[in-house]
């Protein structure tokens, strides 16, 4: 099976399996959204023919005096001229600016039918969108076949920047983060109906699970945005939801036991307000279409570019975009999240279902260095987790990851499938210690939609969490529930430096500048030059290029950056 790969065909035929493994209804509504719509798309690009799909478009890498350039695969409908997958490493077209500082150098993770790359100016640039799968000119930036920077109003320069399922966000060299999207998201300084918090910042409303399944999603079919000014709203200051432990505050007796795990059966909490709507009201364009809609889902759904506020002397580094929530890291090794936190990906003890302001995760105990005994999940002490410090923060669909300084792996979220790698299929409402690792410190991270994956610093890979299309690299299809060591015969000899996680697959770099991927290839994103699932690591075949120098998975597709001599005409 070593470089041969060994999954079955481009996804369909698997598609069976993912409520089957580790527990039925797993597979939530926007997941199946996201792929009905993709494979509509492509079938009117090919007139309605089924069959195979498209090889690469024929993309030529112009002349330039930089060694590095970019290469892209997978789905991003607008760089390809029949808006067809691409099934192999494409070079990607220059910039609409022809200057020597608009090259691109630093590939960004994330994005759902779209790519984010920084320029030598520090532009965040982005390509690939259209408007026809529900994306807007808000998120991702114009129509566009060719990268070009989207209209951030600042002066500053992007040092990195991450997108998640329908929101962005870019950290600045002065350590400030931007971000814009799906409206709960974005901090606006007020919380929306449905997050159990009032106007005082109390927490009024704590849900563990809801069986009845009421809490429901926006749609993710949006229509047009039609201005094309983006103007910034700086988030206005509003009292925490959390004390200073990270505990939710609450107005009755009946709070939410600390700590609490959800079992696969599922449970209902007891409610504090039960005047507060349990469905959510966001504007749903899919039941009244683009026309009657656009205004609502204006205001309800997206917003525009949000300067991020922190406590004072609160310097990003980093953040990482999940399905609909966000980790900022800072300089000082602290966490801070907000977004969507239904099942624990925020790390905050409870299930508050939308943060809008930042909150600090208390990741390696409480700011003053004692036990916080809220955060005692089934024997999880984190105050005995190794480190003093955050180096290293991930965002998977409903679940995240974060390393600390001495190399331990903490998880928190959903953990439907295994994701957390804590053995079982609980969700972890706080950090916990994932204890198979230790003495094995772990170098990075990488999480997707059902499954994670870390290096450690021997240059191995392990994964855990839902497998139904190989994307833990470990063959077969089955769900792992702690991490496995992802073997084959084809990375015996080589060392690990950099892992990265789409929806469903996955990509590793090494120190010799090789790049092996593996996983759900339906959409081309492994770059193997067909649309065949694999379930060990293949290696990617970048002919045009010396060596691969980083790398980055979106939820449908892969970019890396590689160095090649400079091409020159011959005469």
């Amino acid at each position: 099976m070593a470089g041969g790969g060994g999954g079955g065909g481009g996804g369909g035929e698997k598609k069976n399996k993912e409520n089957s493994i580790a527990g039925d209804g797993g597979k939530k509504e926007e997941d199946v959204m996201e792929e009905e719509q993709v494979d509509e798309s492509i079938k009117k690009a090919r007139g309605g023919v089924g069959g195979g799909s498209s090889s690469s478009t024929g993309l030529r890498l112009s002349s330039s005096s930089s060694s590095y350039s970019v290469r892209m695969w997978g789905y991003l409908p607008a760089a390809s001229p029949q808006r067809l997958p691409l099934l192999q490493p494409t070079p990607v077209p220059p910039a609409a600016s022809s200057s020597t500082d608009s090259a691109l150098k630093i590939v960004c993770n994330g994005g759902c039918g779209f790519a984010l790359a920084i320029s030598e100016s520090g532009k965040l640039n982005t390509w690939g969108s259209t408007t026809d799968l529900g994306q807007c000119y808000l998120i991702s930036g114009k129509q566009q076949e060719v990268p070009e920077p989207y209209p951030l109003q600042i002066d500053t320069p992007i040092i990195q920047a991450a997108a998640g399922w329908a929101h962005c966000a870019a950290v600045t060299g002065k350590g400030e983060v931007y971000t814009w999207g799906w409206s709960e998201c974005v901090p606006n300084g007020k919380s929306s109906v449905d997050s159990g918090i009032n106007a005082s910042g109390r927490n009024t409303e704590v849900v563990v699970e809801d069986t009845s399944d009421s809490i429901q999603s926006a749609s993710l079919l949006v229509p047009p945005w039609n201005s094309s000014d983006v103007g910034f709203v700086k988030a206005s200051p509003s009292a925490s939801p959390l004390n200073a432990s990270g505990v939710p505050l609450v107005t009755s007796r009946h709070a939410m036991r600390p700590g609490h795990r959800n079992t696969a059966g599922g449970k209902v909490c007891e409610k504090v307000a039960d005047e507060v709507p349990k469905k959510r009201r966001l504007a749903n364009t899919e039941e009244a279409g683009p026309s009657e809609n656009a205004s609502a889902a204006d205001e309800n759904v997206f917003a525009p570019p949000c300067l991020v506020g922190f406590e004072p002397g609160v310097r990003i580094i980093s953040v990482a975009a999940g399905g609909r929530h966000t980790l900022a890291l800072s300089d000082g090794g602290q966490v801070w999240g907000w977004g969507y936190g239904g099942e624990g990906q925020l790390g905050l003890g409870s299930r508050l279902r939308v943060i809008s302001t930042p909150q600090l995760i208390p990741c390696l105990g409480t700011p003053e260095g004692g036990l916080d005994q809220s955060r005692l999940v089934s024997g999880c002490f984190t105050a005995t987790v190794p480190g003093n410090y955050i180096k290293a923060i991930a965002c998977g669909g409903r679940h995240s990851a974060v390393i600390t300084d001495a190399g331990a792996l903490l998880t928190f979220g959903w953990g439907l499938y295994g994701q957390c790698g804590q053995g079982s299929t609980d969700d972890e409402m706080s950090p916990c210690h994932v204890a198979t690792l230790v003495g094995l410190p772990v170098s990075g991270v990488a999480a997707g939609l059902w499954h994670t994956l870390c290096i450690t610093d021997s240059g191995d890979v392990y994964a855990c969490g839902g497998n139904q299309f190989g994307q833990l690299g470990v063959g077969g299809d089955h769900a792992e529930m702690l991490p496995r060591l992802v073997e084959s015969p084809i990375l015996e000899d080589e060392t690990m430096i950099s892992v990265a996680s789409g929806a469903r697959h996955s990509a590793v770099l090494t120190e010799t500048g090789k790049m092996f991927s593996w996983g759900w290839n339906k959409y081309g994103q492994l770059g193997l030059g067909d649309s065949s699932d694999r379930d060990l690591p293949v290696q990617v075949a970048i002919t045009d290029a010396d060596y691969v120098s980083s790398i980055a998975c979106g939820w449908w597709h892969t970019l890396a950056v590689v160095y090649s001599k400079v091409w020159a005409p011959t005469y």
